[in-house]
């Protein structure tokens, strides 16, 4: 089970989760959409979650040229 995470002060995004065992990240929108980003390390989800990080440029920068698909939750 995917425990997701509240993402506080962001604008884009609600919630973000980690499947370790398919080395993905789960990010829920605002408007409840969720994606899935795949081959993700979990350096990757540690440089997404680190303190400061905006979350909304990351995915911008990073996890958009991932392998990527809406989650069906």
């Amino acid at each position: 089970m995917i425990e997701w995470l509240p993402v506080e002060g962001s604008s884009r995004i609600v919630a973000e989760a980690y499947d370790a065992s398919a080395e993905a990240i789960l990010v829920r929108f605002t408007n409840g959409v969720e994606w899935c980003y795949e081959g993700c390390p979990p350096h990757v989800w540690q440089e997404f979650t680190a303190p400061g990080q905006s979350r909304g440029k990351y995915i911008h920068d990073v996890l958009n040229y991932k392998t990527h698909h809406r989650h069906a939750g």
